[in-house]
Order: structure tokens, then C-alpha cells, then sequence
């Protein structure tokens, strides 16, 4: 480092921890809530309140209460960490005041964890430590698992209580250069957090006979430098929805403080910006982002250091950075969770972008509905610039970058690039000819980079571990890894994140925990209102954007739905295409029009008036739609359309011809008919019904007059027999 910059840094590492070991809380029993927008709406608020009176009231200096991001596992939200000091951390899952008490009373006070309340059932073994192996499918020593299993055969004929040590893998702990690969393999020892390198059986052995037997670190074997993913997996990594992924861009959500800029500095935070302004080198900063092979994690898909060396490249000496946070398909959160979970990570890769291309200028657009997103990066604005990470001179290097929050008013077409930077620029937010490309003309006329936040999530980790390390993690066109919102008729919803190149059955079954009631899967729909629908058979598929838009689909933000037999593609298609038809600017005809009698189209054919003419002319007006409109919206508009039709074309003419939803979704073509078999006559039926449509006498079959009937389905509610039939 420069003197002045390594000056800088080291007197920031030496205040951190400074502050971080005078709150002792290695020693101390440590209870984190997570506090962000999901966990605030299932009752982290009230979770907080309640952990305080109970400390207070015991009277107990030895506990600390902190907050974290979201960790990303949705449906079981509030979680709750407690970590006792020398104890395996314990997770706890939809925590409300009542468990509150049963954890302080049971698992604070007197030691014994609340079993039944453990975070995934993680806690239905006890065991005292455990050794967790990374399983990364890119590394390793001896192929997969092998190591792993020979340990624990070693473990079960010397240990003496085998049964209180675990032995588990993970996703990938990010640790092993390209010289590494295939030559040794990582072990994480929780609770000490020790992390090993070893390179042969013979380790294993030292491992058994030092730690597990003598009760000492192996100090020849430490691993010493950072690794991307230790502090996750240290937490969390006994929780199969985690241990299954690899976490980069997610690396702190879960893990630290978002409103501290102490926690960020502590676990290795503005250590690359330091890097970066040693050097002194744009250009190296531009070189690992293209060996990362990162590319634009938004939707586009650009190669990120491609686009980072066409600004670079530009004689105009005035220059912006933007990062679009204008989050907007249906059913995606990852960027909001990036923003309230981890701040300061995106403002340094914010930085860092900036010097690669000599920006002296960033904005960070991020939707008005995200409130704690905006007042998190904010704050995360404000402490870097009082610390000299930001504004001017910037860690004594002489380099001189600010940033401002601009709020997007929820137009979907705003996380276009020129309809973005039209919408800086206080004009109606609708996208322009290109070229010129930002990167040429774009924020006032001067070259302008747009990145998504994912993207800048993923440059501090590069810079700290090299643009070959990332690249390794992904796949030969495309590096890193990918965040993915999983939701829909899965088991296991929330926030997931694999290398790219990992198998949509992947992502699925071994982390999504399969469909719902076990029901069969229809299809995976990717990419939001831009993208398609891919079909169960095609489950062994890589997660990339080559393979994606080969089946029709996108990669979009990385909106992952699971749709099941109970799911009709009709019906969703409409959904997504009304959005794309609500959200279009109207600058464009193709998209204006195109999207709106796509609409009617798909309107008659779910109400049962369409005829087989019509399918023609959707297919046609969706490909007139893709080639012609203006920008990106208009042109990804018609994938649901065109993707269902050339995969699921029997469910359309099912409703055309047949007048029949298989789903009983598209509720117009449901039929109520009473059965003659098993109708009693108890008249339940047609006193519940809202437009006496039901006729008949009491202890006589009764009758549904289909003219009238609203298709409501009441009857079939509240019939006991089973009499009403739904088809």
C-alpha cells in the first residue's frame, strides 16, 4: 500500500478493533434478531423490545443484544441467533414474545436450548462441535465428499464420543486459489472457528489426534487468510437451506450489523478499496473485473468490465456512476435484502467502480417503497464520508467520489438505462435510441455507468480474492454466483444464491426442499414478467444466460418461481403480461398496443369466449412485439407468451377448445355441478348461495341453474357430502 493510504487503513482496522475488543464479546452471550423489511413485518420489532425488558428485569451484564440483515430464509422469519461462548451458535425460527420468554428462561439462563423452536429443525441432534468440509464442485482433494467421509470413519473409531461431533459440508467456503484446486481441501471446526487446509489423509489424522483427542488447534494446518464465506457458514451453516449454497454477494447479510460501520470494517470491509487505491491503477481494477468474467447481474447480462473499459476508454473526463436499485418484477427481493442487509458493501463496490472508470459522481436509484433500504444506505453514506471513505480525498489518496440516493417512483420501465437516467434527470422516466449507449452519452451527456446492485455486491470480494478466484466459481462464459428469490409452490422460500452453472433441480429440490405437499412440478418460471416458463423435464438444465435463453426464458434480476400441477400457465402468463401492459411508458406502438391486445387476447381465451383464430394471432402479435419495441420491456414482454406456447400449447387449447381450466384457476370456465348420487337434499347449499342459483326441495337432489351461477364456489365450500362437483 501507499503510505498514505496504508496509513489511513491501519489507523481505521486499529480504532475497530480497538472499540470491538473493549465489548468483550467473545465473553459474553450474544443474542441477534434479524431487522429487516420481512423480519419487521413478521415481528423483529416486537422480538427486540421484548429480548430488552427480559434483560434488563434479569439484571444480566454477560448478554448482548444486536441486530442483523436478512439472512434470506423467508417464510421462517423472525430468526433469532443466540451464541453462547464456546457453544455452537443456536438458531431459532418465527420467534414471537412467548418464545421469547421460553428462550431466555431455558436457553439463557439456564443452558438447556429450545429444541423444538431450533431454525429447520437444526437442532435434532446435539452435538458439542462439529467439522464442516467444503464441498465445492469446482474443488476439492480426491473428489467429492471423499475426505469428508474418511474423517468421519476415522472420527467413529477413535473418538471417544463420536456421537457429539458433527461432520457436515457446504456449498463453498471460497477459499482455494486456481493453484489450490484439486489439491487440498478446507475444514471449518465450529465453535472455535478454526478453519484448516489440509492436503492428505495424514492431516486428517493430526486433526484427530490434536484437536479432538488433545484439545489443541493444529497450528501447522490454520488457514490464516480471510475467506469469503467463513462467518456465514460459522453462523449458519448446520441449516441445510444455507449449507447448500455459496455465499459471495450475500456473504454478510445475517452476519453483521447494517448500521455499524465498525462490523463492516471488522469483517474485512473497504480492505479492497484500500487495495484499489494503492495501486493506483484503474486499469488493474477493470482487468479483475474481466477475468472475473462478471457479468451485469440486472438482466442484461453485459460483461461488467467490458462496460467499466468503454467509459474508461472515453475522451469526456466527466463522468457518473449509477446503481439501479429500482427493483421491480413481481416476486424479487434480492437487491432490497443486499441494500438493508449489507450497505456499506455496495457503497465500496460503488467506489471502487467509480475509480475504474474515474467518476467523480454516483447516484444510487433506488425505489421510494423500499423506506429502510434508503434510510440504511443513507447511513452507510454518511458514516463513510465522515470517516474519509468518501467525498473528498478518499482514504488520503488524493481520489475524490460522492454519492446521492434519488428515489424511483415505481415505474417498472425506469430500470432501463436511459429511462433511468432520464428519470435523474427530474424528465418522465421513458427510454431512448440507442446508441449512443450510456457509456458514450448518458447521465446530463457525459459517459455513465449503470450497474445493478448485485453487481457492485460481488467487486469488494473480487478485488480481496482475485478476478481468477471469482471466475473459477462460475462457469466458462459466466463467473461468480447468482441470487435468486425462490418462491412460489415451494417448500423452502427465500433469498438463494448458487454458483452459475448450478442445475435448476438443484435449486429446487436440495435447497427449496421440493414442491409443496409434494405435488408434481409443472414448470420453473425465471426471470420475472420478462422471462419464461421452463418445463419439469427440463430440471437438469444449468442456471446460466446462454442456457436460460435457449429454453425461452432470461436470467433476469433472479426471480425463481416453482409452479406445480395446481398452477395454470394461462392464467399466470396474463398476470405477468398485464404487468408488462400496466407498466409500459407508451412511447412505442409495438409495446403500447402489442401488450394490450395480447391482454384482451389472453382475456377471452381464461373466460372461455376465444376461438382457435385467436392463438394465431397472439403468437403473431408477441413476435411483432419482441422485434419491434423500442427497448427492453417491449422486446421481454411477450417471453411468458411465446415460451408457455411453445412448452405448455395443450393447456391454451384445453381453454379454447374444451372450455376447460385443468388448474381451476381461470375460474369462468369452472363448472359446479351437484351430484345425483350423493346429494341428500339439506338445502346447505342453496341457503349459502349469494344469487339463489340453486334450486330443489328439502331431502331432494338439488340443481344449479348454470345461467345464473356466479362460479363463486361457495356451494362446493360448504357442502359436508362431498355432493357439489368442481370441474
Amino acid at each position: 500500500m501507499s503510505t498514505s493510504v496504508t496509513q489511513f487503513f491501519e489507523g481505521l482496522q486499529s480504532r475497530v478493533l480497538e472499540a470491538t475488543a473493549a465489548r468483550r464479546l467473545q465473553e459474553k452471550i450474544v443474542i441477534q434478531v434479524g431487522s429487516a423489511t420481512c423480519e419487521h413485518a413478521a415481528g423483529s420489532l416486537d422480538v427486540m423490545d421484548e429480548f430488552v425488558k427480559h434483560v434488563k428485569s434479569s439484571g444480566r451484564q454477560d448478554v448482548v443484544l444486536r441486530k442483523t440483515g436478512c439472512t434470506g430464509r423467508c417464510s421462517k422469519e423472525p430468526i433469532v441467533g443466540v451464541t453462547v461462548p464456546g457453544q455452537l451458535p443456536v438458531k431459532y425460527e418465527r420467534v414471537n414474545r412467548e418464545l421469547v420468554h421460553k428462550i431466555f428462561t431455558s436457553h439463557i439462563q439456564d443452558g438447556a436450548p429450545v429444541v423444538e423452536s431450533a431454525l429447520d429443525d437444526s437442532l435434532s441432534e446435539i452435538h458439542k462441535s462439529e467439522f464442516v468440509f467444503c464441498a465445492g464442485v469446482r474443488c476439492g482433494l480426491e473428489g467429492e465428499n471423499v475426505m469428508m467421509h474418511k474423517f468421519a470413519q476415522k472420527l467413529r473409531d477413535r473418538a471417544p464420543h463420536p456421537e457429539t461431533i458433527k461432520v457436515s459440508k457446504v456449498g463453498c467456503f471460497g477459499a482455494c486459489s486456481q493453484e489450490d484446486r484439486g489439491k487440498c481441501a478446507y475444514i471449518l471446526h465450529r465453535p472455535s472457528k478454526a478453519m484448516y487446509r489440509i492436503h492428505s489423509e495424514q492431516d486428517l489424522d493430526e486433526i484427530i489426534a490434536t484437536q479432538v483427542l488433545g484439545g489443541q488447534l493444529v497450528e501447522r494446518l490454520l488457514a490464516t487468510d480471510q475467506l469469503v464465506s467463513k462467518d456465514f457458514f460459522d453462523m449458519y451453516g448446520d441449516v441445510a437451506f444455507f449449507n447448500r449454497q455459496s455465499r459471495v454477494a450475500l456473504r454478510n447479510c445475517g452476519v453483521v450489523d447494517p448500521e455499524s460501520l465498525d462490523e463492516y470494517v471488522t469483517y474485512g470491509g473497504f480492505k479492497a478499496l484500500g487495495t484499489v487505491l494503492t495501486n493506483r491503477d484503474p486499469q488493474w481494477v477493470i482487468n479483475e473485473v474481466l477475468k472475473a468474467r462478471l457479468r451485469g447481474r440486472g438482466g442484461g447480462g453485459f460483461p461488467t468490465g467490458k462496460k467499466w473499459q468503454m467509459a474508461f476508454d472515453q475522451k469526456e473526463t466527466t463522468r457518473y456512476l449509477i446503481c439501479n436499485g429500482d427493483e421491480g418484477d413481481p416476486g424479487a427481493f434480492m437487491d432490497r435484502g443486499m441494500l438493508e442487509s449489507d450497505p456499506f458493501n455496495i457503497v465500496e463496490g460503488m467506489i471502487i467502480g467509480a475509480y475504474a472508470i474515474q467518476a467523480q459522481k454516483g447516484f444510487l436509484y433506488i425505489r421510494a417503497e423500499y423506506p429502510l433500504a434508503i434510510k440504511r444506505i443513507q447511513n452507510a453514506i454518511d458514516l463513510s464520508r465522515a470517516s474519509g471513505l468518501l467525498g473528498q480525498d478518499i482514504m488520503a489518496s488524493g481520489y475524490s467520489f460522492d454519492l446521492e440516493i434519488r428515489l424511483g417512483a415505481g415505474a417498472f420501465v425506469c430500470g432501463e438505462e436511459t429511462a433511468l437516467i432520464a428519470s435523474i434527470e427530474g424528465e418522465r422516466g421513458q427510454p431512448g435510441l440507442r446508441p449512443p449507449y450510456p457509456v458514450e452519452k448518458g447521465l446530463w451527456g457525459k459517459p455513465t455507468c449503470i450497474n445493478n446492485v448485485e453487481t457492485f455486491a460481488n467487486i469488494s470480494a473480487i478485488i480481496n480474492f482475485g478476478g481468477d478466484w471469482f471466475a473459477r466459481i462460475g462457469t466458462a462464459e459466466s463467473g461468480g454466483t447468482k441470487v435468486f428469490a425462490l418462491a412460489g409452490r415451494v417448500k423452502h422460500t427465500g433469498l438463494v444464491e448458487v454458483p452459475l452453472g448450478t442445475t435448476l433441480k438443484d435449486v429446487v429440490f436440495d435447497i427449496g426442499g421440493g414442491v409443496q405437499d409434494d405435488k408434481p412440478l409443472k414448470a420453473v418460471q425465471t426471470g420475472g414478467p420478462a422471462g419464461g416458463f421452463i418445463p419439469a423435464k427440463w430440471l437438469d438444465m444449468e442456471v446460466d444466460f446462454a442456457p436460460l435463453a435457449k429454453a425461452g426464458s432470461i436470467m433476469g434480476s433472479g426471480g425463481m418461481i416453482v409452479l406445480s400441477e395446481e398452477d395454470c400457465i394461462v392464467d399466470i402468463a396474463k398476470f405477468y403480461l398485464s404487468f408488462t401492459t400496466d407498466e409500459s411508458c407508451g412511447k412505442c406502438t409495438p409495446c403500447r398496443e402489442g401488450t394490450t391486445r395480447m391482454q384482451e387476447i389472453l382475456e377471452r381465451i381464461t373466460i372461455g369466449t376465444a376461438v382457435m383464430g385467436d392463438l394465431d394471432k397472439l403468437e403473431r402479435l408477441a413476435q411483432l412485439c419482441q422485434q419491434t419495441s423500442l427497448c427492453g420491456l417491449g422486446r421481454a414482454a411477450p417471453n411468458p407468451i411465446l415460451s408457455s406456447l411453445d412448452h405448455f400449447r395443450d393447456e391454451y387449447l384445453e381453454h379454447i377448445i374444451d372450455k376447460r381450466c385443468r388448474s381451476k384457476k381461470c375460474v369462468a370456465l369452472i363448472r359446479y355441478v351437484i351430484s345425483q348420487e350423493l346429494c341428500i337434499g339439506c338445502t346447505v347449499c342453496a341457503r349459502n348461495c349469494p344469487v339463489e342459483c340453486i334450486s330443489g326441495k328439502r331431502k331432494e337432489v338439488h340443481v344449479i341453474d348454470q345461467e345464473r351461477c356466479i362460479k363463486c364456489g361457495q356451494c362446493f365450500q360448504v357442502c359436508r357430502f362431498d355432493a357439489v362437483e368442481r370441474g
